[in-house]
């Protein structure tokens, strides 16, 4: 019985391991080695309650849901003296770049300055395509707070995009 649910927790993470690590590099603006780490985090937690998890009605969105509290979680613990930077570490492979490469990296790096909570209701609400009542219950906030920094997170959005995204629409 317990190897019966160990394989299906084992499938459910391979299924999913993607979709959470691509969430993630949105929510941490592009810091692909945080984003490991949250999903390492998320699947950790999945693990310990997996009986639990599984026999849930959804548990891709649960899943989603402890990602997004783990990165809230961990944007309240992080010391004052780490210092974020606009660098990304990692240069992608110039072969293997597709069209909308400057256009996605643009983005990324607009989410990146926003707020955290505000890059979270974000990417739960226009990444994942969630409701207004599944990403407060995700945050743990109620309908007008998501509400609320939709509206605020779209316009700094627009403030920091400017004119930058008319260049890219050409192509």
């Amino acid at each position: 019985m317990r190897q019966r649910g160990e394989d299906g927790y084992a499938e459910f993470a391979a299924a999913r391991a993607g979709h959470l690590y691509r969430s993630a590099c949105l929510l941490t603006g592009g810091d692909t080695h945080l984003a490991e780490d949250l999903v390492q985090e998320t699947f950790g937690r999945l693990y310990v309650s997996w009986r639990r998890v599984s026999r849930a009605d959804n548990p891709a969105g649960y899943a989603q849901t402890v990602l997004t509290r783990t990165f809230l979680a961990h944007q309240r613990r992080r010391s004052s003296t780490e210092r974020a930077t606009d660098v990304l570490p990692d240069l992608p492979d110039p072969h293997s770049a597709t069209a909308d490469t400057p256009l996605r990296l643009t983005l990324v790096e607009a989410l990146g300055r926003l707020p955290a909570k505000d890059r979270a209701v974000v990417v739960l609400r226009y990444w994942e395509d969630r409701s207004i009542e599944e990403t407060a219950d995700a945050m743990n906030v109620s309908s007008a707070a998501v509400r609320t920094r939709c509206v605020r997170a779209l316009g700094r959005l627009r403030v920091l995009l400017g004119d930058g995204l008319s260049e890219y629409a050409a192509h």
